[in-house]
């Protein structure tokens, strides 16, 4: 039957009037409640009690909600220069940043965008361009199982094909998978499962290659999927042997997440494109920038046009989102122990709460601690059992948003002990009620 034969019953005047969500079947959604301010890692609720932002509102706030000196440089910038062609202009910011960003990453080149997605289109544009005008026809881009690089066409593509992006499957290009070997604390198995993925890597590999994109250490949306560094040194080591480009999406993992400044600095890789945003700007404004070495940057120079990266934003470089991250960096750097000691603030409280039956599979890397609700049935994101949780958890004071049967805790790094405790203390007696 088709979908337009079978319009729903719900009456969408119950919703709210204007608005259209993201992620949300709203025939079976509960209504979102109404935020009115943030501070820290508390959301303050319309007529409600506060709520802890356990998973930094989808990962962005960085140090926290309404961060003042991040406010305070956003507002000078604000009364000096919102906004300029990036074209034609430069401004002191763009300029500050992307250098301190070349010094930190060890790559020369920034790119700006305007958000996670499209700092991953640019980097399979570059890449497939880079050869094409070197005069070097690759089509194959090589992905892994599980991943989520975004939702617009390209960033799509090289994701994980299922029901979020089912209706567009024939109009994306195609791209080769590598199995992902996740991990977690007690896994017996991954040493052969490492090597699977490499055998599988390396035979896809034969195969002249564009790129070869992954999420360092942590797959987000995937499940929080982790793997160990030494596979993807392994990993690396077979991608330049074939003369690929490696490019590494940090957009969730970048910015202190995963215990360094960067995933793929803990994991020690050399990369030839980084895809950053979330945390970039410390949650504040959306900014996205992609990160190039020299030598890619230098085939996109001579007296053809053809060779142009011709690829734009309105609001590339806007001053005010690099004025917050500016400002973000300046407080990584003001005390980096907050992200370098995130993960032994984790561990006791993980420790603690795998040994409750329900809960398998404990990871932990950096600020981002998650587990797996042991289910009867079907496993992954449409498991309902996650929704319960939440729900629990909301009606204690603790914001979670599990993905599926996957529990994730990855709050702001101002989040005082106490209110740790009680994101796992309010888990764990979540857990007993499902």
């Amino acid at each position: 039957m088709n979908y337009l034969d079978s319009p729903s019953n719900f009456d969408t005047s119950t919703w709210y009037p204007s608005l259209w969500p993201p992620f949300t079947q709203i025939a079976s959604a509960n209504r979102p409640e109404r935020v009115i301010a943030a501070r820290g890692a508390l959301l303050e609720r319309d007529n409600a009690p506060p709520l802890i932002d356990a998973i930094s509102s989808w990962w962005v706030t960085l140090h926290g909600h309404s961060d003042p000196y991040i406010a305070k440089a956003i507002s000078e910038q604000a009364k000096q220069l919102e906004q300029v062609i990036f074209a034609d202009f430069i401004h002191p910011q763009a300029e500050r940043l992307s250098q301190r960003l070349c010094n930190k990453t060890g790559l020369e080149r920034a790119f700006f965008s305007d958000n996670g997605s499209t700092a991953v289109e640019v980097a399979l544009k570059i890449a497939c361009q880079f050869w094409e005008n070197r005069e070097d026809h690759r089509d194959q881009i090589i992905a892994f199982d599980g991943a989520y690089h975004g939702d617009t066409f390209g960033a799509m593509a090289v994701g994980e094909r299922n029901l979020f992006n089912a209706p567009f499957e024939r109009m994306m290009f195609p791209v080769s998978r590598v199995q992902w070997p996740a991990t977690w604390w007690g896994d017996k198995d991954v040493n052969a499962k490492e090597v699977s993925a490499i055998n599988q890597l390396e035979k896809l590999l034969e195969t002249p290659t564009s790129a070869v994109i992954l999420e360092p250490l942590v797959q987000g949306a995937g499940g929080m999927a982790m793997v160990r560094p030494e596979f993807l040194n392994a990993v690396e080591k077979k991608v330049k042997a074939a003369n690929a480009l490696l490019i590494v999406d940090e957009v969730l993992t970048g910015f202190g997440r995963c215990g360094s400044l960067f995933a793929f600095q803990k994991a020690g890789l050399k990369p030839d494109l980084i895809s950053l945003s979330k945390g970039l700007t410390g949650g504040f404004l959306p900014m996205g920038i992609t990160m190039s070495t020299e030598e890619i940057f230098k085939a996109f120079i001579g007296d053809d046009p053809r060779l142009t990266f011709w690829h734009g934003h309105s609001f590339t470089a806007n001053p005010l989102g690099c004025a917050a991250a500016n400002a973000s960096l300046d407080l990584l750097e003001k005390n980096p122990k907050k992200y370098l000691d995130f993960e032994f603030r984790h561990l006791p409280h993980l420790k603690k709460l795998i040994k409750n039956p329900k809960v398998i599979n404990p990871r932990l890397h950096g600020s981002i601690a998650a587990f797996n609700i042991e289910v009867n049935g079907t496993q992954g994101y449409l498991n309902s059992i996650g929704k319960a949780l939440k729900q629990f958890a909301l009606q204690n004071g603790v914001f979670i948003r599990p993905l599926g049967d996957v529990v994730y805790l990855l709050p702001p790094l101002c989040i005082t002990d106490d209110e740790l405790e009680k994101c796992y203390s309010t888990i764990n007696k979540g857990l007993e009620t499902l």
